[in-house]
């Protein structure tokens, strides 16, 4: 006898059943939506990347953590499961690097995987909503994709009293680096190290920077110090005042933010650096201010990636990822998730075998209308269980298809929403040539 199939997903990945799926599409609605708003165009990318398209980007945990393998070709390529999108993106730009109108905005919503340890809000897969914005130099493209994630958030129904968006700049880091004697070629991972700050504390930071990475212990103290910085005008006295190039660009996100309406969302943090090594300006991080769950979002500046795949001059870019894990348990844990029961117009429902035909030919008439409509595939004995089976179904309306009526062009509509003054189910007869606007014709007999 052969052992039973494991009905559990993979460790780390999710089944989505439909109860699971009305909810991630409402998400996922609202992703778009603001995309739109925001005058994003949509694309999207093969889930399965060469592995080269990461190894070119040292100094990250991500290489270690691909979906790696080799594909059947001969020779075999090194390919991955896609970690991230951002890559993607900026091979897709270079492949029509002629065709492009900069700056390009551009979102998608692929699913991620990276095998990593899974936690509350993390997986091993997880679909992101990014949104990038290719040619621009000034940090009003960081400002455009805050207003996007702030938009967002009011959909949803978080104030900036339940969620945060923590600032920062890796060229006001770099200046103090550089103040602190930490050589260029050692700036990302450096960076990769001081992200981990929350996760694994003061001690374990100057532990890496000082062992791994060969920081001198006073520069590694000097680097934790700086990271207290809680204003801008406390980190700009770190890096010879507040004419610096970069604390002026930080300035001048704050003060965009503000005339856009959003600057409530926004505080500065010395100690948000990202832990990709492509950062090269304005980062960002999206947080829960009671501080129970991992960052909700997160993003910046990547102006030289593109330059990693072949680009001859230097391109602009910046984007954000945010993923569908946190949110849902954040908007769980809040109480602001939807209730979205199953629901469906009409169901149709023949009143015996005989009729299945033309109970099938309602159905497609009502839904060439634009209503929903379920069909019974197999018409029930009694009346009471089709009622049954409307309730599941969460429909507003059973259409009943019987003989007598039929032949006189009419069909049977019980509304399952309301009943009348004898307290009976409402019942409309409805020609067939109205079932294409069949909602218009029960609001007119209603009215």
């Amino acid at each position: 006898q052969q052992t039973p199939v494991d009905l559990e997903p993979p460790p780390g990945t999710r089944d989505f059943y439909p109860e699971d799926m009305r909810l991630r599409e409402w998400l996922f609605g609202h992703f778009a939506e603001v995309s739109r708003l925001c005058g994003f165009q949509s694309y999207d990318a093969p889930i399965l990347e060469m592995q080269e398209l990461y190894k070119r980007k040292a100094g990250e945990e991500i290489t270690g953590q691909m979906y790696a393998f080799l594909d059947k070709s001969d020779p075999p390529r090194e390919v991955t499961l896609r970690p991230e999108m951002t890559p993607s993106l900026a091979r897709m730009v270079l492949a029509k690097a002629q065709a492009h109108n900069l700056p390009l905005k551009w979102w998608s919503i692929p699913q991620c995987w990276r095998y990593e340890t899974t936690t509350r809000g993390r997986k091993r897969e997880h679909y992101q909503w990014n949104m990038d914005i290719v040619g621009c130099r000034s940090v009003s493209a960081e400002v455009e994709l805050l207003a996007a994630v702030t938009m967002l958030f009011q959909r949803l129904g978080l104030s900036s009293k339940d969620v945060g968006i923590k600032v920062n700049s890796r060229k006001v880091l770099a200046a103090v680096l550089d103040s602190f004697g930490v050589p260029t070629e050692k700036f990302a991972p450096v960076c990769v190290v001081v992200d981990k700050l929350d996760k694994i504390g003061d001690e374990e930071v100057k532990r890496q920077l000082v062992e791994d990475l060969d920081v001198p212990p006073g520069s590694a103290d000097n680097i934790l110090k700086s990271l207290q910085c809680r204003s801008v005008t406390e980190l700009a006295a770190l890096v010879g005042g507040e004419e610096s190039d970069a604390v002026k660009e930080l300035s001048e996100l704050f003060s965009l933010a503000s005339a856009y309406g959003f600057v409530d969302y926004l505080l500065f943090d010395a100690s948000v650096v990202r832990g990709l090594a492509y950062y090269t300006g304005v980062v960002f991080e999206c947080f829960d201010r009671r501080g129970e769950l991992r960052a909700i979002c997160g993003g910046g500046r990547y102006d030289r990636l593109l330059s990693l795949y072949g680009a001859v001059t230097e391109v602009p870019a910046c984007g954000f990822g945010f993923g569908d894990c946190v949110i849902i348990e954040l908007l769980k844990d809040l109480g602001k998730l939807p209730d979205m029961p199953k629901r469906v117009d009409f169901v149709v429902a023949a009143y015996n075998p005989e009729m299945q035909g033309p109970a099938m030919r309602v159905a497609s008439l009502i839904r060439e209308g634009g209503a929903t409509a379920d069909v019974l595939l197999e018409p029930k004995k009694k009346v009471a269980n089709t009622f049954e089976y409307a309730d599941k179904a969460g429909a507003d309306y059973i259409v009943f298809v019987a003989p007598d009526e039929w032949e006189k062009d009419l069909v049977a509509v019980k509304d399952l929403r309301s009943t009348g003054e004898d307290g009976a189910k409402k019942q409309v007869e409805v020609p067939k040539d109205k079932l294409c606007s069949i909602k218009e014709f029960l609001r007119s007999q209603s009215s």
